[in-house]
């Protein structure tokens, strides 16, 4: 019997090899599983009959042969189609033009040239999003093979392609992906961004100073009628101003260190507390897990920091006019850190139905804190989400990020602050998260911890004082 020096192979149903020329060795897998392998020894007489090892196929009767082989040995269509739905998150299903897609030489290079036994060993393919999409084996270090690769694919292909490392949520198994660079490119929006933004932020200027004048909050109609009053929320706007202006700087520095383009800040108007925080998009592939952590904790660490030196500064200083603002001891329940501090600067002082002047300061750095901690919240795109991503990866922090807004909606039938929150995620930054260009590798300990500190500080804002503001004992 003659065998073809050749065998075709589809790239996502057989894996082919021949050894020494004198033997030929044919192994189907079907789904990863052994269904046949054939071999044939051309040294021995040409009659002599193929070597078959078949295993009982859950889909038909047993194969022999070849009989039974052609559904599977047909190359399927899509190896030529490369652009279909994404079977991972982050990327938009795109139509392309054919110009666009990678060639199938391209896909040989990559497959042959590019990667490799000692970086990422293919074992099948599939289209992604005008691209393709590589499973196999990974060989060494992430970091190490993405750099491999990636210089190996800039020498044969140039800059036309994009490489990313990711994780398949479907086996947890990294995979390779390369897409053309064109298809990477940010949305453009209809409204001009710089136009946007400064609409949000005037809105937000006015929340701000509204939000800092208590007699106006009551009856939002007689601010018109009384702008004057507004001039009276300017030191409060101001300071709350301030810490938002130190969480973005911080993002805006540690992004430009490590070269991560982030849009201009859209500012979040809120009726409650001034402001939500800013909405920022980050305007290309960001290296890996390690440096998302560092952008994504720059910001609240910075806030937070600011914002606890600001209000034990406000509980060490007596009110400037001798009154200063009168609040219910009972508003210290509402945050588990304001009122720990509180009960420890405070002590005896602080006690339950008895009102209490303090410096206009707590009420200010508290109202930062509250801005920073509802931006830790690890949900979708906010700082809180994209620490989770960076920590524990793609899958684990989805679902952190779905028990997150299930519970702030449970929150928001009790606080209008949640509601509003937990809405506005939902709409604007519930993700997924675009991929990252290696998402294998976790980040360094140090960096770990920074990102649990963030969200330990967080929960603790966040968190009601359940211990009562009194010396008596509880009846």
């Amino acid at each position: 019997m003659n065998i073809p020096a050749v065998l075709p192979c589809s790239f996502n149903r057989l894996q082919c090899s021949t050894p020494p020329t004198h033997l030929l060795r044919l192994v189907i897998r079907k789904k990863g599983r052994l269904v046949c392998r054939l071999s044939h020894d051309n040294n021995k007489d040409n009659d002599q009959p193929l070597e078959n090892t078949c295993l009982e196929n859950n889909d038909g009767p047993q194969l022999n042969g070849l009989t039974g082989f052609e559904p599977w040995l047909k190359q399927d269509d899509t190896d030529d189609q490369l652009a279909s739905e994404s079977p991972l998150p982050g990327v938009k299903p795109q139509q392309l033009d054919e110009s666009i897609r990678i060639p199938k030489e391209t896909v040989e290079i990559l497959r042959n040239q590019v990667f490799g036994f000692d970086t990422f060993f293919v074992t099948s393919q599939e289209p992604y999003e005008g691209g393709v999409l590589f499973k196999g084996n990974l060989r060494g270090q992430a970091a190490k093979t993405y750099e491999k690769v990636s210089k190996r694919m800039q020498e044969k292909l140039g800059d036309d392609y994009k490489f990313f490392l990711l994780i398949n949520p479907e086996d947890d198994k990294p995979v390779a992906v390369v897409v053309p660079r064109m298809t990477l490119q940010p949305e453009t929006t209809a409204v001009p961004e710089w136009f946007a933004a400064g609409a949000f932020g005037l809105v937000t200027v006015f929340t701000l100073l509204l939000r800092n004048v208590p007699a106006l909050q009551s009856n939002f109609l007689s601010v018109f009628d009384n702008l004057d009053l507004l001039k009276d929320g300017l030191p409060g706007a101001l300071m709350t101003a301030f810490l938002l202006g130190v969480h973005e700087v911080s993002h805006r520095l540690v992004a430009t260190e490590i070269g991560i383009k982030l849009s201009i800040p859209y500012f979040v108007p809120s009726w409650q507390i001034g402001c939500f925080g800013a909405i920022t998009r980050i305007l290309n592939v960001v290296p890996n897990r390690e440096d998302l952590l560092k952008v994504a904790a720059a910001g609240p660490l910075a806030g937070f920091c600011v914002g606890f030196i600001l209000l034990l500064s406000g509980f060490m200083l007596p009110p400037t006019d001798g009154i200063g603002i009168i609040v219910d001891p009972s508003v210290f329940h509402e945050s588990f850190l304001a009122g720990g501090i509180a009960k420890l600067y405070l002590g005896d002082v602080l006690q339950e139905g008895s009102p209490i002047s303090v410096h206009p300061l707590v009420i200010w750095a508290w109202a930062g804190l509250v801005i920073n901690a509802i931006n830790s919240i690890p949900a979708g795109e906010l700082d809180g989400g994209r620490i989770a991503f960076a920590m524990w990866g793609r899958k684990a922090s989805a679902r952190l990020s779905a028990l997150s807004i299930g519970l702030l909606g449970i929150c928001s039938l009790f606080n209008d602050v949640a509601f509003y929150w937990v809405v506005l995620i939902f709409f604007l930054q519930r993700g997924p998260i675009a991929p990252l260009s290696e998402e294998v590798t976790h980040p360094q300990n140090k960096y770990m911890a920074l990102g649990v500190v963030v969200l330990f500080l967080g929960l603790l804002v966040c968190l009601p004082y359940p211990f009562p503001f009194s010396n008596q004992p509880a009846l």
